[in-house]
């Protein structure tokens, strides 16, 4: 049995929780969320056909799709533009 997708807002929720306890995380979720919306969907398309070669967990696959969508990827951009306080990393 097949869990439910998530919602937009718990993946947004889960990819920022993840670049805050890892900066180089941070770094390359940034750098996806601010390509322009065609180049991110193609470059997460050739990532996504990768993963399939290695057998990734359909969750991964799921999230990574998320990354495709606008309201998405403009969401973790707003969420990650400013550092926390007292980490210049993230």
């Amino acid at each position: 049995m097949a869990g439910q997708a998530l919602t937009p807002d718990e993946y947004v929720d889960a990819i920022v929780q993840v670049a805050e306890r890892d900066a180089s995380v941070a770094r390359v979720v940034r750098e996806i969320v601010s390509l322009d919306a065609s180049v991110r969907s193609s470059a997460l398309d050739l990532v996504v056909a990768h993963l399939r070669v290695h057998a990734a967990a359909r969750d991964v696959i799921d999230c990574i799709d998320a990354l495709k969508r606008d309201v998405v990827a403009e969401r973790i951009a707003a969420r990650l533009a400013a550092p926390r306080e007292g980490d210049a990393t993230v």
